[in-house]
Order: structure tokens, then C-alpha cells, then sequence
């Protein structure tokens, strides 16, 4: 009788640990959120003071105690996370899962092996994990709403991107035609990659062309680049008018986090309670 009452109160413990860690809608959950979010800025910050040679020389063994500290805990907050997650392994190979695990391996790796300090740097990963924080609603929506757009648009921009290869090595091949070697266009993928930068508005100046040909072309193209940068701003901005009217028409729009499947006779938001007009 005694071992069903122990797997009882172990599976209570897990629930309790999953709704302060998972959930940001109780009391404990968002003042765990906010102390999270407070350890992952200061140890960005770490990191980053880390990397100055002058800070590090000064207070080298300060950070050092800082960043095992910090390992530590997001450590404990990992491994919680593992022990109180419904299906361990799923949340284990998730984007954030492994965010998580990538967040605090270097660190391991540095002090086992010396000679993998610079692996220490991935620690910035850390910031991706901001996002997990974010949950309110209408951040996610909004990012949703993004992600489907450019899914939707992700075929067009690929056929604009097919061209754009096209293009530049089109132009490229007639650089250095047009110009000689002796002005720096010694091979095709060198012209290429001229033709890149210059379409792109980049303009590095390590190859410049010298006739008035070359440089007439170098016009044309560098203007041809503004315009090129606008076209794939528009396919998603068109596809993200398309895709906000799609879910517009299912029913009313909440001002509020923009949930947009309400009934016409609704009057209050089913996410986030606020009323609609």
C-alpha cells in the first residue's frame, strides 16, 4: 500500500514543479519567469564582459565564480525541467530543450578540457532563450502570424532567389568580359562575387572596375539593388495582409492579444477575457 501513495505524491510534486516552471499564468510561475529572465541578461552580461581582455584581467576570478553560478543554477532549472516535463524526451530534443542543454555544455566543456575554451562563447545561446519567457499571448500570435507568412511565401521568394543567382552570374560573367585582369577581375567567381556586393549596395571597394563600360554597369546595377531589396518586403507584407484577412473572416478580432476566431455574438476575448467592441 505504501508504494501507490509515494507515486502519488511524486507525480503532485512533478505537476507543482511543471506549473512553476511551464506555466507563466499562476503567481509562482511569473516570478520564476522574471527571475529567469534576470539570471539569463546578467549572464549575457558576464559573457560579454568576459570577452574584454581589460575586464577579464581585473576580474577574472569574479566572473568566473559568476558563470559557474550561473551554469549551476540553469543546470538544476534544466534537469527540473527534465524530471517534471509529461514526456521528457520530446521536451529534451525540442528547439528549446536543446537550447536549454547548449546553454550550459560549454561551460562543462571549458573547465574538462582547457583547450575547448572558446567553445565557452556558445554561452550567448543563452539568449535565445528569452523567448520561452515571452509567452504572453500576443507576442506569440504575432509571431505565428509571421511564420505562417512567410511559410506561405517561402516558394516565391525561393523562385526570386533562383533568379537573383542567375542574375548575378550573368553579370558577373560580363564584368569580366568588359573588364580586364589587370583591374582585378582575374577569374568569373571573382567577377561574381563582385556582382554580389555591388547588387547587394554593400560595396566593399577591394574591386573596382576602371573602364567607362565597367562603370556604367556597375550603375546599373548597384540601382538595380534597391530596387531588388524591396521584392521580397512585399511578397511577405502581401502575404501577411492575405493570411490576417483569412483568419479576419472566421469572426470578430479581439483589440486586445488580435485572436481573431470569436463569434459574431461574442462580446468578450475566449483568450484573453478583454472585451471586444
Amino acid at each position: 500500500m505504501m508504494k501507490p501513495q509515494s507515486n502519488k505524491k511524486q507525480k503532485a510534486w512533478q505537476k507543482k514543479v511543471y506549473q512553476v516552471i511551464f506555466e507563466s499564468d499562476t503567481f509562482y510561475g511569473k516570478l520564476f519567469d522574471e527571475i529567469l529572465l534576470a539570471m539569463i541578461l546578467l549572464s549575457i552580461a558576464v559573457v560579454m564582459l568576459e570577452s574584454m581582455s581589460e575586464v577579464r584581467a581585473r576580474y577574472g576570478p569574479a566572473l568566473n565564480d559568476a558563470e559557474l553560478f550561473f551554469t549551476l543554477a540553469f543546470s538544476v532549472e534544466y534537469f527540473l525541467r527534465i524530471l517534471s516535463a509529461p514526456q521528457p524526451k520530446k521536451y529534451i530534443f525540442s528547439f528549446l530543450g536543446v537550447v536549454d542543454f547548449l546553454a550550459i555544455i560549454p561551460t562543462y566543456i571549458a573547465f574538462a578540457v582547457p583547450e575547448a575554451q572558446p567553445l565557452i562563447v556558445i554561452r550567448g545561446i543563452r539568449l535565445l532563450r528569452i523567448y520561452r519567457i515571452l509567452k504572453l499571448y500576443r507576442f506569440v500570435r504575432a509571431g505565428n502570424l509571421l511564420l505562417l507568412s512567410l511559410r506561405n511565401s517561402l516558394r516565391k521568394i525561393l523562385i526570386f532567389m533562383m533568379f537573383i543567382l542567375i542574375l548575378v552570374i550573368m553579370l558577373g560573367s560580363i564584368m569580366y568580359v568588359v573588364e580586364d585582369a589587370k583591374n582585378g577581375f582575374y577569374s568569373i567567381p571573382l567577377s561574381i562575387y563582385w556582382a554580389v556586393i555591388t547588387l547587394t549596395t554593400v560595396g566593399y571597394g577591394d574591386i573596382v572596375p576602371v573602364t567607362d563600360l565597367g562603370k556604367f554597369i556597375a550603375t546599373f546595377i548597384m540601382l538595380l539593388g534597391y530596387s531588388i531589396i524591396a521584392i521580397p518586403t512585399g511578397i511577405v507584407s502581401v502575404e501577411i495582409s492575405r493570411t490576417w484577412s483569412d483568419k479576419a473572416e472566421k469572426g470578430k478580432v479581439c483589440q486586445y492579444c488580435d485572436e481573431p476566431n470569436h463569434s459574431p455574438e461574442a462580446n468578450f476575448c475566449r483568450i484573453c477575457g478583454s472585451r471586444i467592441e
